[in-house]
């Protein structure tokens, strides 16, 4: 069963990219406190991440934060050094990129996706979530391919 609107967000380690190379970054430093747009994808530089998802958050990026969003992050079952190259390579300084290598925090939530069949093992589903102070407010999962109701737009109509 996945998260649900309500619920608080699993205490987990994540990674990000620091300056000296990946650095653990913990579930209750980017949540507590805060108003978190959580977005997560299937995998980094893949078709519908990189042509759709990722390009629509940096485009929004500044008016999602205007309407009171303190942090947006990506998510995706990648590590830390893919998740950093992808952020550069989309132009997504205003995003936070993270790294849930493991599938770890993806299965505590609930969201993941078995993507075998294409040769890319456990990924995780396509989502985004607002969450805050650590609770989830708004839960939208993809229920097919495409990105509709976690796109930034959508979610922009949600805050």
């Amino acid at each position: 069963m996945s998260i649900q609107v309500g619920d608080k967000i699993p205490s987990k380690t994540l990674k990000t990219m620091g300056a000296e190379g990946p650095v653990d970054i913990t579930t209750d430093e980017i949540f507590s406190g805060k108003k978190v747009l959580l977005f997560g994808v299937p995998g980094a530089f893949t078709p519908g991440c990189s042509k759709a998802h990722l390009p629509g958050y940096v485009a929004q990026a500044d008016k999602i934060k205007q309407l009171g969003v303190d942090t947006i992050a990506c998510m995706s079952v990648n590590d830390a050094f893919v998740m950093d190259a992808w952020g550069e390579a989309q132009n997504a300084e205003e995003i936070l990129m993270l790294a849930d290598g493991n599938a770890e925090f993806t299965n505590e939530l609930g969201l993941e996706l078995d993507a075998s069949g294409f040769g890319l093992g456990q990924r995780c589903q396509r989502f985004a979530m607002l969450v805050e102070d650590g609770t989830v407010t708004q839960l939208n999962v993809e229920p097919g391919g495409g990105v509709d109701v976690s796109s930034a737009e959508t979610m922009m109509a949600q805050l």
